[in-house]
């Protein structure tokens, strides 16, 4: 298989692209790195581009390793044809593969093998050759015996069918026609194993979907009833059909003796040995299917809680709301650093709620506290109510924010947290989250596994390595984007940045409480373990505020610096400019871009990436995503009417639609059919986890705790 033309046919770019990319990463590069620094080299392709040229490269290589095993394999049998070494070659998926490797792969003992050993596949032979002239148990008498424990023309007949069976359950052409067939005609079927019992499952109780039309969020819903033992699942497919296609190429003479062995026969080798094997298949590839599709929109719903704008220069008050613990608060400064902490008993049971508005009203005079962040878990919803009694009490300006907590108490557990805060305990570590996550979600939020932050759905049924690996690479691209303050970024944070390891992340700050700030990113190489490779890959994402150098402040990676003096000096501008904020319409002032970049010796690709950065140095890609919704006031379930109007934040996307924060304790459901008068397949085409919506109330379940929400407002009279 050429790789190659291949990876430029599903990514639909040219083959130069691919090859260059793949070069890339055989030399040890990052994709953040390939993305940002060698535009020239892929032809701009992104990041996203870029992993999945990658993920399809492993697949492919892996591929064709394996087809050296099983060409190898059956070359040492002394089996291997001309002809299935060019099939096996030209196969593009592994199950074309283990399907002409099927024959030939060693196995256990089936009763097929047993037949054999019996010395019953020359009578095998005489069935399947249909040119015999009298009844089969004529034949059958010649293979009794005692020793080989073939004691009854039966016994023989049986066991050269098994052979038969086994036979056509090897051939790859008719594998491939019968799951074709179950995959374009098949029905996929949940029932429920006790129609009486109450479960979530209850939709899938009498279910029947097309194989080809069943979507990603039934199958993992379907799988996981089955796994909770609440469903039965099966494939069903007209099974006549199959037969036909069989006799069809099996039975190929009229032969009264032969002809009812051979029938029966197929449907024994279909209904034992194939179908089993196909649905296996089919379901596999179904979930696989369904699990890429859930892992790519929990990596769009990472990317977007990760890319939320931080809200800067405030001091912030982190609540962790509680019933019988009570509720933990951290006031963090500016900079994220801890300035108090504290315990207040407002909710059940000890409800001493005027107390703990005194001591929040004292925390807010002392330490200028003008945001609060309230974690959404338990006794959220009474906190609120507590949050907003207060603010209408007092006369500073004092606005609240509910944030998503997932995670929390996960980050507050870990090791890392005990090493950040040993004289905290769990609660306090998780208010201190709670506030910085607000502070800078992309700094807090990659303390935590990305499985455990729950914007995704069904995370617990999925390959666990690969949504590990998706995800990770959605927090490295995310981090690479952004760029890191190599003198306050946490090793938490320096670990995503391209080229760095944890050790070495680790090495960054051990190295800087040794020997104070980095004034240069060439500092970097004096880091234990970090060699020109690894600076190389992580210099241009690392900045220094305020260091020796104005360009280490930028996303100009060190490679371009010399370039980018010239520029400087040629377009007669200093290189303190761009400590003030940028140098303003640098950009305009290059009037013929390509003659620049020959004159510069760099790609007209990086010229334009290196004035853009030094117009606006460092811009931070999250200032253009939605703020948070700032609140003052409380609205209540019971006050929700339909045809209200009013302002959500997007917490969750998901197959069949969206969860939306409208200020009251329940996210209400948007529904994919109820998000654009225009036909989509999926509701990331119209939103993302952080946007800010108009949205109209449909209905209220108080009971069940729904609100059906539209965002097709409809203006009322």
């Amino acid at each position: 298989m050429d790789i190659i033309s291949t990876l430029a046919e599903e990514l639909q770019i040219k083959k130069s692209q691919v090859e260059a990319t793949i070069k890339l990463i055989d030399e040890g590069n990052t994709i953040p790195f390939i993305a940002r620094y060698r535009k020239e080299v892929t032809g701009s392709l992104n990041d996203e581009v870029l992993r999945t040229l990658h993920e399809r490269l492993l697949y492919l290589r892996n591929l064709e390793e394996r087809k050296e095993q099983v060409i190898s394999s059956i070359k040492e049998q002394d089996k291997l044809t001309e002809e299935l070494e060019k099939q096996i070659k030209e196969a593009t998926t592994l199950i074309a593969v283990e399907d002409l490797y099927r024959p030939y792969r060693p196995k256990r003992r089936t009763r097929a093998i047993i037949a054999k050993e019996k010395g019953l596949e020359p009578l095998s032979q005489v069935i399947l050759l249909q040119l015999t002239k009298e009844p089969i148990e004529e034949e059958a008498k010649k293979y009794l015996s005692e020793e080989k424990e073939v004691n009854s023309v039966e016994d023989a007949i049986c066991g050269a069918m098994d052979i038969i069976a086994e036979q056509i359950s090897d051939d790859a052409d008719y594998r491939t026609y019968i799951r074709k067939v179950t995959f374009q005609e098949g029905k996929i079927i949940s029932a429920a194993k006790d129609s009486e019992a109450e479960s979530v499952y209850q939709l899938y109780y009498e279910f029947e979907e097309a194989v080809k039309k069943v979507t990603g969020y039934q199958i993992l819903a379907i799988n996981r009833g089955e796994k909770e033992k609440f469903l039965t699942v099966k494939i069903e497919v007209a099974e006549e059909k199959i037969y036909q296609y069989l006799e069809k190429k099996i039975i190929i003479k009229d032969n009264p003796y032969t002809t009812p062995i051979l029938q029966e026969t197929i449907k024994d080798s279909y209904k034992r040995l194939i179908m089993p094997a196909i649905e296996r298949d089919i379901r596999n590839e179904l979930t696989e299917k369904a699990e890429d599709g859930a892992i790519t929109v929990f990596g769009k719903n990472l990317e977007q809680l990760l890319m939320q704008p931080p809200i800067a220069n405030q001091v912030i008050l982190g609540w962790d709301p509680a019933f019988r613990t009570g509720c933990k608060l951290a006031v963090v400064d500016a900079t994220g650093k801890v300035l108090d902490t504290v315990v207040i008993y407002p909710t059940a049971p000890q409800n001493k709620v005027e107390e703990s508005k005194k001591i929040v009203h004292n925390l807010i005079k002392k330490y200028g506290i003008t945001l609060i962040s309230v974690g959404n878990g338990t006794a959220s919803r009474e906190s609120e109510l507590i949050i907003v009694d207060l603010l209408k009490e007092i006369k500073e300006p004092v606005q609240y924010v509910i944030v998503n907590e997932a995670g929390a108490s996960v980050y507050s557990a870990s090791k890392l947290a005990t090493e950040e805060f040993p004289n905290f305990d769990v609660g306090q570590r998780s208010a201190v989250s709670i506030a910085r996550r607000l502070q800078d979600p992309l700094a807090e939020l990659v303390k935590i596994d990305p499985k455990s932050i729950g914007v995704g759905q069904y995370q617990h049924d999925m390959n666990q390595k690969k949504l590990s690996d998706t995800l990770s690479g959605v927090v490295e691209d995310s981090v690479n984007k952004v760029g890191v303050d190599l003198n306050t970024a946490s090793a938490s944070l320096l670990e995503y940045v391209s080229g760095i390891s944890k050790t070495i992340a680790k090495n960054i700050v051990a190295y800087r409480e040794e020997n104070g700030k980095f004034t240069d990113r060439k500092q970097l190489l004096k880091v234990g373990k970090l060699g020109p490779k690894a600076y190389e890959q992580c210099a241009g994402f690392m900045r220094i505020t305020d260091g020796k150098n104005p360009l280490d402040a930028t996303s100009v990676h060190p490679e371009s610096y010399e370039a980018t003096k010239k520029l400087l000096d040629i377009l007669h501008i200093s290189s303190d400019e761009i400590k003030k904020g940028g140098i303003k319409g640098i950009e305009k002032k290059v009037t013929d871009k390509q003659k620049m970049a020959q004159e510069l010796g760099v790609g007209e690709i990086t010229l334009t990436d290196i004035l853009k950065e030094l117009e606006k140095p460092a811009r931070d890609p999250r200032e253009e995503m939605p703020k948070p919704i700032l609140r003052t006031d409380v609205l209540e379930m019971k006050d929700l009417t339909p045809g209200m109007i009013l302002k959500g934040t997007v917490r969750n996307v998901i197959d069949f639609g969206a969860f939306v924060d409208i200020g009251v304790h329940q996210d209400g459901l948007v529904h994919i059919s109820q998000m654009t008068n225009k036909f989509i397949k999926h509701p990331l085409e119209v939103v993302s986890v952080g946007d800010i919506v108009d949205v109209q109330v449909i209905s209220v379940d108080l009971e069940r705790k729904r609100i059906q929400l539209t965002m097709k407002i409809q203006q009322t009279a």
